[in-house]
């Protein structure tokens, strides 16, 4: 079975051979940066499967994450507190284009205290996993899961926060490294393929025998 999924999961997300960059290969960059020793702090939907997944952690109380409670917003005021708790430390919030838009107003509290937070937008216009369960078990019949997101680095900029956006993995590590080694907050918004799903999964009513890698 660990044979399948690294064939069938595995290999494509984190070295995809498509120009369509994915959440998990960002995930392994950020690891190959910050050699596991930064907090991060997860916000809920795909992004947060994949950076629970993949990415690496050297010490404990580094994940920080709602688990299966579904509370979408959690991962920029979670990221804070965890500066707060550790500010010697990087700290990660690794957020989607639909649960940023929950908290965002906590850039806020960003500008006014000065939480020298890193945060992460995976963008794939969707609000992902609502999207994968209704491809998979809906006949794709999408309903009110297409995002139109604002333009976030200049949300961000109205916050006196700096960032940038990219779409394409030649800029990818750079990118990546300008955020972590940036003196203060500072946004970086990656887009993601639109219709990449994360496995393996278990489907409702079903028992883990039962689980899915496509």
């Amino acid at each position: 079975m660990e044979k399948e999924e690294i064939k069938e999961v595995i290999q494509d997300e984190l070295n995809p051979k498509t120009d369509v960059m994915t959440m998990g290969e960002v995930i392994k960059v950020l690891n190959e940066l910050t050699n596991g020793d930064a907090i991060i702090t997860t916000d809920v939907g795909q992004h947060q499967m994949v950076a629970c997944r993949y990415a690496n952690f050297n010490n404990s109380k580094s994940s920080v994450t709602s688990g299966g409670l579904g509370t979408m917003g959690f991962g920029l005021p979670a990221a804070i507190g965890a500066w707060y708790g550790a500010p010697e430390k990087t700290v990660v919030a690794i957020i989607g284009d639909g649960g940023f838009q929950m908290t965002l107003q906590e850039l806020g509290t960003i500008m006014q205290f000065g939480a020298k937070v890193k945060i992460l937008i995976l963008n794939n216009e969707f609000l992902g996993m609502v999207r994968q369960w209704q491809q998979l078990f809906h006949d794709k019949r999408y309903s009110f899961v297409n995002i139109t997101s604002p333009d976030f680095v200049a949300v961000a900029k109205g916050y006196y926060i700096d960032g940038q956006k990219i779409a394409e993995r030649k800029d990818l590590k750079n990118a990546l490294e300008t955020m972590i080694n940036h003196d203060g907050a500072y946004l970086l918004e990656v887009m993601v393929g639109k219709e990449n799903n994360v496995f393996p999964m278990v489907a409702q009513g079903t028992s883990v025998s039962e689980i899915r890698l496509k």
